[in-house]
């Protein structure tokens, strides 16, 4: 860089431009003042050269240069627009092929950590739980650091290193990335902005970072206000949303004047038009209908119904109560519940829940209220073709396209996770019949009620799902080999990965062996791990998922069969894998069954709305296509067909045994 000429002062002073002080504005070799027009520069002030012109909408072309502002303090990128600032732009670094036009301030004032390090008071609304926000957080970490608060020595050392990474992150100057657009905008201060964000007509952002790059852009709309804040890349913010203390994740979509305070929002989280409080909203969360508030629960892949609500005052202590969801669990329209509670996971909220019910141990359930009672039926969702749905579409709707993903997402509707959960909730209700006896109408289990014949679907509900999950991990540890005797079949069994064995757990998000956690923990409070390295650690428990998984599997298969996989023989194996195909068939055809009443009669109410029964068939079979050719309906049968055909390629492997 280099001072400017006495000739280019004269024509900057020529375009009405002024400056405190000319020896203090520093331009690049091929800067042109022919294009910087009436503005005002004080403090120190890089300008590069400005040789490009910028097409907008409507075919309107916009040299680079500067018009109409005032610059204090900042560096400046080469072919920048910048024009018509009402106030000021100060204490920026601004990169190369940004267009800045109509603001009203942008500035930095002081030292600002820009967002990290802001205390989001989650779960708990009079504090207890805060998470520490920072540009590189993911769902796993603020899971731990939200509720693991009985390891006083891990949080401290948890908020230090947040504390830490902010503080050497933080500055008395602010940045604006390459490429970005900044329109009609108003107030923008103590913001670090990535490159090629879009911040159109927005109103005001304070204290925040915008993690945006080429690969995952983020985009900040109309009237959206937002303070103490991280927009994660990809996000999406506008139509007036308003955000304040919250962190959003990679892809995640807030708009429709939707409202957020004190909110953790990760991956492609979809909120519209209703209001979240205290809320840790994990991966694909999603609320987008009026009048629906979720407050002070932990949630991850949740289908909010419209109208639905929580509540977490009893108007004693204050706000102080909190509730679980756990994961792929859906509310329907108007549903409530009072918390505390906890909802197992993959389960159907509906009604009014006022019972401070638990039912984590059986997942895949329907909460119902029935006379101000909660009624849990067990295991029905397994049988559901929205759960299947639901598994398919998740993978599909991951819309990130950052490289460096934050969230490890695990889709699995059978998990060790969920598994160890069934097992628990088959022998739960097989004791709850013994001890309440078989003939009882109603059993009561944890504030909730129990028909019969639910209890007893429940158990078969349980069984078919456990056969399955087991089955199909042994049929892929068998894969692809060619086995002379059953040692070799033995020894392929054994398995390879040292970890999985014990309790599992999902980090809102990533399942993982819970011994894996409190290993770290333990380096987190012995001061042996950084940030980076904790992040890295969740990578790997993720990439090496499906071989825990098996040892995990290995050891659960013997307690549950009561066999030893060490010695077994191929007639056991036999009768396994007989098992498990008879489960897979049966479970699909339930799922069958069910998808058939989305093309019964009743359903058919209001098509062919003027014509016979005849034009009503054909209309509805115009829009949902018919029954047999619908591809949900095909990948069934398509299922059944394949794992029958697995099962018969393994027990032919194994006939010579």
């Amino acid at each position: 860089m280099r001072n400017l000429s006495q000739h280019e002062i004269g024509s900057l002073i020529a375009n009405h431009c002024v400056a405190e002080d000319w020896t203090k504005v520093f331009v690049s070799e091929r800067f042109s003042a022919d294009y910087v027009h009436s503005t005002r520069f004080s403090g120190r002030v890089v300008l590069g050269h400005f040789e490009k012109s910028f097409t907008i909408a409507g075919g309107l072309v916009r040299h680079s240069g500067i018009r109409n502002a005032t610059i204090h303090n900042c560096e400046i990128g080469d072919n920048v627009l910048i024009e018509n600032v009402l106030n000021h732009i100060s204490n920026y670094t601004i990169g190369e092929d940004c267009y800045i036009q109509n603001v009203n301030v942008i500035a930095v004032e002081e030292f600002s950590t820009f967002g990290n390090n802001v205390r989001v008071s989650v779960l708990n609304e009079m504090g207890g739980r805060e998470v520490p926000i920072y540009d590189k957080l993911s769902s796993s970490l603020a899971y731990i650091i939200a509720l693991y608060r009985h390891k006083k020595r891990a949080i401290e050392n948890f908020e230090k290193l947040i504390e830490k990474y902010a503080r050497e992150s933080g500055s008395d100057m602010g940045s604006i990335g390459k490429g970005v657009k900044i329109l009609n905008t108003g107030t923008i201060k103590h913001v670090r902005i990535g490159d090629y964000a879009k911040i159109v007509n927005t109103s005001r952002l304070e204290n925040g970072t915008v993690n945006s790059n080429k690969l995952a852009s983020v985009y900040i709309g109309d009237s959206v206000i937002a303070k103490d804040f991280i927009f994660s890349s990809g996000s999406y913010v506008a139509d007036a949303a308003t955000v304040s203390k919250c962190f959003a994740g990679q892809s995640c979509h807030i708009s429709h004047s939707f409202s957020a305070h004190d909110s953790l929002l990760f991956a492609n989280c979809k909120f519209e038009n209703g209001e979240a409080c205290a809320v840790f909203a994990g991966p694909f969360t999603v609320s987008i209908h009026k009048s629906s508030l979720l407050i002070a629960g932990m949630l991850s892949f949740l289908n909010a119904g419209s109208g639905s609500n929580q509540s977490n005052h009893m108007y004693k202590l204050g706000p102080i109560h909190q509730g679980i969801i756990e994961r792929g669990s859906k509310t329907t329209s108007d549903s409530y519940i009072l918390w505390p509670a906890k909802v197992g996971a993959f389960s159907l909220v509906m009604g009014r829940h006022y019972r401070h019910s638990d039912t984590s141990d059986m997942p895949f359930s329907y909460l119902i209220e029935k006379s101000d009672d909660t009624y849990l039926i067990p295991g029905v969702n397994l049988r559901s073709v929205g759960t299947i749905r639901d598994a398919q579409k998740w993978p599909l709707r991951d819309t990130r396209t950052d490289p460096q993903l934050l969230d490890m997402i695990n889709y699995n509707l059978l998990s060790p996770y969920t598994i160890q959960k069934m097992i628990r909730g088959r022998s739960i209700l097989t004791e709850l019949r013994v001890v309440s006896g078989e003939t009882s109408e109603t059993y009561t289990y944890r504030s909730s009620k129990i028909k019969n014949s639910s209890l007893r679907n429940g158990i078969t509900l349980y069984e078919k799902a456990i056969n399955k999950f087991f089955g199909n991990s042994l049929i892929k540890r068998l894969e692809k080999t060619n086995f002379e005797n059953i040692d070799q079949v033995r020894e392929q069994l054994k398995p390879t990965h040292k970890l999985g064995e014990g309790e599992w757990v999902d980090l809102s998000g990533l399942i993982a062996p819970k011994s894996e956690v409190d290993r770290i923990i333990e380096q987190v409070e012995s001061g042996q791990i950084t940030l980076c390295k904790i992040e890295e650690r969740f990578r790997e428990l993720h990439r090496d998922y499906y071989d825990m998984e098996w040892s995990w599997a290995y050891g659960a298969m013997q307690r549950y069969y009561n066999i030893d996989l060490s010695k077994i023989t191929a007639d056991e194996i036999r009768s396994l894998v007989e098992s498990w195909r008879e489960s897979v068939v049966t479970l699909d055809e339930m799922i069958y069954k069910d998808a058939m009443k989305e093309f019964s009669i009743t359903s058919m109410i209001g098509f062919g709305v003027d014509g016979s029964e005849m034009e009503k068939l054909e209309d509805f079979e115009s829009v949902r296509g018919e029954f047999e050719s619908n591809p949900f309906i095909s990948a069934v049968h398509k299922h059944i067909e394949v794992k029958s055909a697995l099962a018969r390629e393994l027990l032919s492997r194994l006939s010579t045994l």
